[in-house]
């Protein structure tokens, strides 16, 4: 085993191809960890993410991993156990989103977010619980939605509720272990989960929703997350609003 490996922080990054996700998983390799970069189904853009943590001098790996199937998510672990010789940050950033009222909302779309979004947070702190060394940090992610209240986000905002319950429970869980557990939720954040679908009207009056009146971009939601992996230790069991102030 090199010295590297002994040394070097590690952190595992699921949704880490696109949008937040991989801007978070950029900016922990800049942070000076190795990174294995979990993707669902986009190997060109996983592969992407991986060529550009390199050409920064950064060290990454992509696997493909379906973060609701325990098999993967172990062999997520268990490849950068193997790769950099353990796991000291998970951030579990891999999501679905599909918007509807409640009234004509497609069930399998809600089994879909809920097989996504509260089981694949379930398996991915589960391992997370067991693996993570001493020092290390889990991030979950919820969304701002979850006190917006906005139509249309009913099953989405439910979804990461869930979330949102079982970080300060995780948290006590990890007593006397030295791990931290929080969640993320950011604000309206211009990734394509948040533009698709959406005309420019309804872009332009949700980045006003907040005093700064832009979208977040993803490097600003990624700020957080290295604070959270970082130097934020005396944050734990918390849900952290990221989103320009918007209420």
């Amino acid at each position: 085993m090199s010295d590297n490996r002994i040394t070097s922080r590690v952190a595992i990054v699921t949704g880490g191809s696109r949008g937040i996700g991989r801007a978070a998983a950029e900016r922990l390799a800049a942070d000076g960890m190795a990174v294995v970069v979990g993707y669902a189904g986009n190997e060109k853009e996983a592969a992407a993410a991986v060529a550009t943590i390199e050409a920064a001098g950064g060290r990454a790996v992509a696997v493909r991993a379906d973060v609701a199937d325990e098999a993967a998510v172990e062999e997520l672990f268990e490849t950068a156990e193997r790769e950099y010789g353990g796991v000291d940050v998970v951030v579990h950033a891999a999501g679905l989103m599909v918007l509807s009222p409640l009234a004509t909302l497609d069930l399998d779309d809600l089994d879909r977010m809920h097989r996504t979004n509260i089981r694949g947070t379930f398996v991915v702190d589960r391992a997370a619980a067991n693996r993570v060394r001493a020092g290390g940090a889990i991030i979950n992610f919820s969304t701002s939605v979850t006190r917006l209240s906005l139509p249309t986000y009913a099953a989405y905002a439910a979804s990461k509720a869930a979330v949102e319950g079982l970080v300060p429970i995780l948290a006590k869980e990890m007593r006397g272990r030295d791990i931290t557990v929080n969640a993320v939720a950011p604000g309206p954040t211009a990734t394509a989960l948040f533009l698709d679908g959406k005309d420019d009207e309804t872009i332009d009056r949700m980045a006003k929703m907040n005093p700064m009146e832009r979208l977040g971009q993803p490097a600003d939601i990624a700020e957080t997350v290295s604070f959270l992996a970082g130097p934020g230790r005396w944050v734990n069991g918390q849900t952290v609003y990221v989103n320009g102030g918007v209420a």
